[in-house]
């Protein structure tokens, strides 16, 4: 199993977490269709992104900490 560092799991949470935001604007704005999915996909995508964002923080504190501590 290939292993993310902090940097790909902070830059995958602000792209979900952006996606969450840009697509209920999209939606008011009628530029896209609302729809079901659409919703669903959007709030998942966005709470998804929250989550990563803490853990891609959190490893990169830890990381911080071995490098300070050595």
């Amino acid at each position: 199993m290939m292993r993310l560092n902090h940097h790909a799991i902070l830059l995958i949470g602000f792209i979900l977490v952006f996606l969450g935001f840009l697509l209920p604007l999209l939606m008011v704005m009628k530029i896209l269709e609302s729809t079901y999915f659409l919703n669903f996909f959007s709030f998942f995508a966005s709470i998804l992104g929250l989550f990563m964002g803490l853990m891609g923080a959190a490893q990169f504190v830890i990381e911080y900490r071995r490098k300070r501590d050595k």
